[in-house]
């Protein structure tokens, strides 16, 4: 007599034919029949997609299912992406270890404060709160930390800036290294801080106090140190302190120093003449170039089959002079003193005009004067009018002959070096001087978008400095990172080999492969191309999700990341994460 089961399964079964592997999914039941067991198929289930197929087998095997909704709830999602990839680069880069080779509490605070300056740079205040809106605070375990301890990392910090910049310094200068090195300014919102006085604002706010410091890079425009100065100083009193700098912290016998003809004045330079092993690269300033047109040791026939000419001159005794002539700077510095000359000429037209509508209660002499100067000092063309200015009286006329002398010397820029040409060339020489264009591009980063080093608020010396220094540090993060995300960022990958490929004088080409990138906006693979801000905040899509089985008890959750964007990991792939 036969009994059945309801024992229902999905069985797999594989077979050749014609050296094909044929697989079938069976629906079947057991039969058993006295002691034997036969399997009955009541159906074929191979038409089915496999995970489809998967369920059904494992439901017949007693599993449950739910919807997706109903079997876990996400608690909270929290990004992420920015802070693997940020704090990764910290890591990568030994940044931690820099700042103090064993872990600690003070460490891992300002190790937070930097990765956020990058991700959302704001007030210290702001800062605590904000770090625990990403994954950054549970990364490095500061959840709980407020203003107060904060402020102390700070201070730690400043009190360790000295061994930092030692330490980075023996990382990328070695003895006959190239420094480059150069000065800006930001504004300061209040009256409490001693640093803060009235100096030359370079961020268009003449009525806030300022803060002055200087930035000292290597060759590549990698930040290694930051000094800190009242808002009153001169840019040319700075270099001393940077001098000695070199020499005893940094322990550097031999080096190059270049700053710009504003930064290294023939002041300065003397006194770099009386340090052996301290070479410089700098250049002159337009009344010195015009001195040396006037005196004959500069002419414009140098440049008929050429661009760039070495001359020499009894005022520079053991100097090299390059002059460089530009003709794209040259064009360039016409349209601009044109455009200068008419706004002058408009300005005055208009007083003119009010000077001789008032016939009732003439102007005085004084009052024009005013009204002059102020124009006069806007557009800084005062030397190329001849201006006559009586009570009730304003006459005006261009000096041509002043014109013509300052356009003589359009395109025509003389680089100063103490350096010989058997260690650097002249064309080398003029791309040193310009590799500067580093360390702006480093202050724009400060100052922008990126770090948003001002306004600054800090009232004491000491968290100034620390404050500064802190955005130096993240800068030196986001310099590595922009170099190895160039790829996928409206960067010229081609750059750094074509510096020291083409012509030394002429403008700089963007690469065939650069220009390909911007009119594409897109890689090669078809990825999307971005600034450095926005491919964070792409970065940061990626989250880490709380989340919690339907019916468990509270707190018992997992973490799971959302799954990489082809972007996400192209980018981590890149950064070695």
């Amino acid at each position: 007599m036969a009994s059945r089961s309801g024992a229902v399964h999905v069985a797999t079964t594989m077979r050749r034919y014609k050296g094909k592997t044929y697989t079938s999914h069976l629906l079947r039941r057991s039969v058993r029949v006295g002691k034997k067991v036969t399997h009955e198929t009541l159906g074929n289930l191979s038409h089915l997609p496999a995970p489809l197929i998967d369920i059904i087998r494992r439901s017949l095997a007693g599993e449950a299912f739910l919807p997706a909704c109903e079997s876990f709830q996400i608690e909270r999602s929290l990004p992420h992406g920015h802070v693997e990839a940020v704090l990764g680069t910290v890591r990568r880069l030994g940044l931690e270890r820099l700042l103090a080779s064993q872990p600690s509490r003070q460490r891992d605070l300002v190790t937070a404060l930097v990765v956020e300056r990058l991700l959302a740079p704001c007030s210290k205040l702001a800062t605590a709160r904000l770090w625990s809106e990403s994954t950054l605070a549970a990364e490095l375990g500061v959840q709980d930390a407020d203003e107060n301890e904060i402020y102390n990392a700070l201070d730690w910090l400043g009190a360790r800036q000295s061994r930092v910049e030692a330490k980075l310094a023996k990382l990328h200068l070695q003895d006959g290294a190239t420094v480059l090195y150069d000065v800006s300014s930001s504004y300061y919102e209040g009256r409490h801080c001693p640093l803060a006085a009235f100096g030359h604002s370079r961020d268009g706010k003449p009525s806030k106090p300022i803060i002055v410091y200087g930035l000292l890079c290597d060759s590549q425009g990698r930040p290694l140190a930051a000094q800190v100065y009242p808002g009153n100083t001169a840019d040319p009193s700075t270099v001393p302190d940077q001098v000695d700098k070199l020499r005893e912290r940094f322990g550097l016998s031999r080096a190059l120093l270049v700053g710009d003809r504003g930064m290294l004045t023939q002041t300065q330079i003397q006194a770099l003449q009386q340090r052996p092993g301290l070479g410089w690269i700098s250049a002159l300033r337009s009344p010195a170039i015009r001195k040396l047109v006037e005196g004959g040791a500069l002419q414009r026939s140098l440049f008929d089959e050429r661009n760039l000419a070495e001359i020499a001159s009894p005022d520079y005794p053991g100097e090299r002079l390059l002059a460089c002539y530009n003709p794209l700077l040259a064009e360039e510095r016409k349209r601009k003193r044109e455009e200068l000359l008419q706004a002058t000429e408009q300005a005055l037209e208009r007083i003119a005009a009010e000077v001789e509508r008032r016939t009732r209660t003439p102007l005085t002499a004084d009052q024009i004067g005013l009204k002059i100067g102020r124009t006069l000092n806007r557009h800084k063309v005062a030397k190329h009018f001849e201006i006559e200015i009586a009570d009730g009286v304003l006459a005006f006329s261009r000096r041509e002959d002043s014109i013509r002398r300052e356009a003589a010397l359009d395109g025509i820029y003389v680089i100063r070096t103490s350096e010989n040409e058997a260690s650097l060339p002249a064309p080398d020489a003029v791309r040193t001087y310009k590799s500067l264009a580093q360390v702006e591009r480093a202050f724009r980063c400060l100052k922008g978008v990126d770090l948003r080093v001002r306004p600054i608020f800090h009232r004491r010396p000491e968290r100034v400095r620390a404050h500064i220094f802190l955005c130096l540090l993240a800068y030196y993060v986001e310099w590595h990172m922009r170099r190895a995300l160039k790829p996928l960022l409206f960067e010229d990958e081609q750059l750094e080999a074509g510096r020291r490929l083409r012509d030394a004088v002429a403008k700089a080409e963007s690469s065939p492969a650069a220009r390909r990138k911007k009119a594409l906006r897109r890689t090669a693979d078809g990825l999307p191309l971005h600034s450095f801000a926005t491919l964070l905040e792409a970065l940061a899509t990626r989250c880490r999700n709380t989340c919690r089985v339907a019916g468990a008890a509270p707190g018992a959750t997992f973490e799971q990341l959302t799954q990489a964007t082809p972007l996400q990991r192209r980018a981590l792939h890149l950064l070695g994460l």
